[in-house]
């Protein structure tokens, strides 16, 4: 009789042998995504090998500080912001040229290279190790996004005269060496973090929040269809019959 009873507090209920299931499946993926996370490490702390022969890959450009003002007493002082601010640009030819359709026509016309925008996360970051100088030559703006439906708050310098561009070749002189095994390894990884139902319980579970869009497009039950009968009253549904206004159930 007390063997029995023993086995019956032993077994687990099917609400707790759910609860176990999910707490292994999310650890496993807890693991695999730890080890993408050391993988990507690994990827990128690999050393550069310099090239025999270096060669040339189109062209890139870039900002410079103006000869007139780097030869001032500020130069340095605008060479420090510039190290922050600046863009790179590629391109096959010396033109940086881009298609653009006109009157049904397909036209080329440069391409805008702008300084780049500090973002907030930027601004308040110490690593950019931003003076109190410095941010006195940057303005404060923010513009509307309409995907994200909200404000973005950006940095923008308010003297780009400063600074002109250069074009010069584009040239190749180091490569990163290439672990197959290592890059299996990322790809398998990657596959599995890929999936739908795997990547919901990293963004719920790893990262900490909710997937943003799992309730953007959720449908409110009380303005359904299948939700009229039970809102209006049969005297109302009755008054709008006699106006009408007829309703699909």
């Amino acid at each position: 009789m007390e063997k029995d009873n023993l086995m019956f507090f032993r077994l687990r209920s099917l609400r707790s042998r759910k609860r176990i299931v999910k707490e292994d499946v999310v650890k496993q993926i807890r693991k695999k995504y730890k080890r993408s996370e050391e993988l990507w490490k690994i990827k990128r702390e690999i050393p550069l090998v310099p090239l025999e022969k270096p060669y040339q890959k189109g062209f890139v450009r870039f900002f410079v500080v103006r000869d007139d003002v780097k030869r001032s007493k500020d130069g340095n002082f605008f060479e420090g912001i510039l190290n922050k601010i600046n863009t790179k640009m590629y391109s096959e030819t010396r033109k940086f040229l881009k298609k653009k359709r006109k009157f049904g026509r397909r036209i080329y016309v440069e391409k805008e290279q702008k300084l780049a925008r500090l973002s907030t996360y930027q601004w308040n970051d110490p690593k950019l190790r931003l003076t109190d100088r410095e941010r006195q030559y940057f303005l404060r703006r923010e513009d509307y996004c309409p995907i994200r439906k909200r404000h973005n708050i950006y940095y923008e310098f308010i003297e780009p005269w400063r600074f002109v561009l250069r074009v010069k070749p584009n040239m190749i002189t180091h490569y990163k060496p290439l672990h197959s095994d290592l890059e299996q390894e990322i790809d398998e990884l990657n596959s599995y973090l890929g999936q739908h139902k795997v990547a919901g319980i990293v963004h719920k579970k790893i990262y900490g929040r909710p997937n943003p869009w799992k309730n953007k497009y959720k449908r409110d039950p009380l303005n359904s269809r299948k939700c009229v009968r039970y809102k209006m009253s049969a005297t109302e549904i009755a008054e709008n019959a006699e106006d009408g206004n007829v309703f699909k159930f």
